[in-house]
């Protein structure tokens, strides 16, 4: 299992995940539900990517100091919260909904993880 392995699985049964999930927030919610789920997924897998391709930049440079990595994440959570409140403010995607598609990364994280750590015990 490599580090790339886990990221685009990851990114692929979050994206499955969050498809399915807006297609329900859709019949739901309408189109501020359809749009929450979208919404929260994308920021969820964006952040996710960002983070993964730091991590290498980081794991590739070797010892760093730690400031810049805790001002990134900073900036990286402030975007979030930014784009989520703007998207809540103008009423466009539903909090809720949002709470759905953002939570699909943790669950295919955790599911991922499983499987691939299955798959080396199995081998």
């Amino acid at each position: 299992m490599t580090a790339s392995d886990l990221t685009t699985g990851v990114t692929q049964q979050a994206a499955l995940v969050v498809l399915a999930a807006a297609v329900a927030g859709g019949w739901l919610g309408g189109a501020p539900g359809s749009l929450g789920v979208l919404a929260g997924g994308a920021l969820g897998l964006g952040s996710f990517r960002l983070l993964t391709a730091r991590l290498r930049t980081v794991a590739a440079a070797g010892p760093v100091l730690a400031a810049p990595w805790s001002v990134l994440a900073g900036l990286r959570f402030a975007a979030v919260a930014g784009v989520a409140a703007l998207l809540f403010a103008n009423g466009w995607a539903h909090p809720v909904a949002w709470l759905v598609g953002y939570s699909a990364l943790p669950l295919a994280v955790v599911l991922q993880g499983l499987r691939l750590a299955r798959e080396e015990r199995d081998a």
